[in-house]
């Protein structure tokens, strides 16, 4: 196999299991996407670019939908909250206090991210925070 951990690929999305759904990778191998990993709705047949998680022992291969590594996953997830906030007149009603239910439905990833993407953004004073929110600078 000529893939490794971080690489980008193609996913083909399979059947939904109960642990997450089968994945076509790069049209040539079958992986998993964990449940407990998805923040956003995903339909058999849909393709998405993933990311090579691991390398399983057995042969198996684990993705994700979001680039490994803290500086790439964290960059990402800062660059898509910042487009929410645009489309939605540069305000998110969400903090580091929000229902980790109200944010995954709100912006579609974990509370452990939002709250790692809105550090990064305060810290570059991109946004403020508020009582109800947060709002692009």
């Amino acid at each position: 196999m000529e893939l490794k951990v971080g690489d980008r690929v193609s996913l083909i999305i399979g059947r939904k299991s109960q642990l997450g759904f089968t994945v076509l990778i790069d049209q040539e191998f079958e992986g998993m996407l964990y449940k407990t990993e998805l923040y956003q709705r995903l339909v058999e047949g849909e393709v998405r670019d993933g990311y090579i998680k691991k390398m399983r022992e057995d042969g198996k291969i684990d993705v994700t939908l979001t680039p490994i590594g803290f500086f790439h996953a964290n960059a990402t997830q800062e660059k898509y909250l910042i487009e929410k906030m645009v489309a939605n007149d540069g305000f998110i009603a969400l903090t580091d206090k929000s229902s980790p239910d109200d944010i995954k439905f709100g912006v579609e990833m974990s509370k452990k991210s939002f709250k790692k993407a809105i550090g990064g953004l305060y810290k570059a004073k991109k946004i403020t925070i508020e009582e109800g929110g947060i709002r692009l600078v």
